[in-house]
C-alpha cells in the first residue's frame, strides 16, 4: 500500500502521541507527507472566523507539540490551525483539499452516561472521508471494564 499524503487529526488529549509516533513509523516507510490539523469548533451563534483566543492558543500549543513529538521521531509534519462548525466535517474537508490517502484519528476512551461511545466525529470521518481511515482508541483505563 503506497501512501503519499497522511491527514492527522490532534485535539490535546492522550492519544495525541500515540497517533504521531505511529503516523511517523508510517511516514517514513512510504516517504509520505504528514499533515496535522488541530480544529476549533466554532459554535453557530459565533461568526465562523471569530477570534477565540483560549481555543486558538490551546490549538497551537497542540500544534507546537506535535511537531516536537514529529522532531524526536525524525519525520517532518505541516500544521494548520482550522476553525469549522463541526470537526469531522472539516477534517474531511481537508482531506479532500489535500488528496490525502489515509486519516488517523485517535479516540479517547470514553463512557458518557455509562456506554462506551464513538462520539460524533469519528462515525462522520468512517462515513464520509474518500480515502483510508485508521482509528486508534486509548485502552481502557483500569478502573473500567
Amino acid at each position: 500500500m503506497q501512501l503519499n499524503n497522511i491527514l492527522l487529526s490532534v485535539s490535546g488529549k492522550r492519544t495525541d502521541d500515540d497517533i504521531l509516533r505511529l503516523a511517523g513509523r508510517i511516514a517514513r516507510r512510504s516517504k509520505a507527507k504528514v499533515y496535522v490539523v488541530y480544529v476549533i469548533e466554532v459554535k453557530r451563534s459565533l461568526p465562523l472566523d471569530a477570534d477565540i483566543e483560549s481555543e486558538t492558543r490551546r490549538g497551537e500549543e497542540t500544534l507546537d507539540h506535535a511537531e516536537r513529538v514529529a522532531q524526536e521521531q525524525d519525520y517532518e509534519i505541516e500544521t494548520e490551525l482550522l476553525q469549522a462548525r463541526g470537526v469531522g466535517p472539516a477534517i474531511v474537508d481537508e482531506a479532500v483539499e489535500r488528496g490525502t490517502d489515509l486519516i488517523v484519528v485517535g479516540l479517547s476512551y470514553e463512557r458518557p452516561f455509562g456506554e462506551f461511545s464513538l462520539g460524533e466525529t469519528v462515525p462522520y470521518i468512517l462515513k464520509n472521508a474518500p480515502c483510508r481511515v485508521m482509528v486508534y482508541r486509548e485502552p481502557m483505563s483500569e478502573g473500567i471494564k
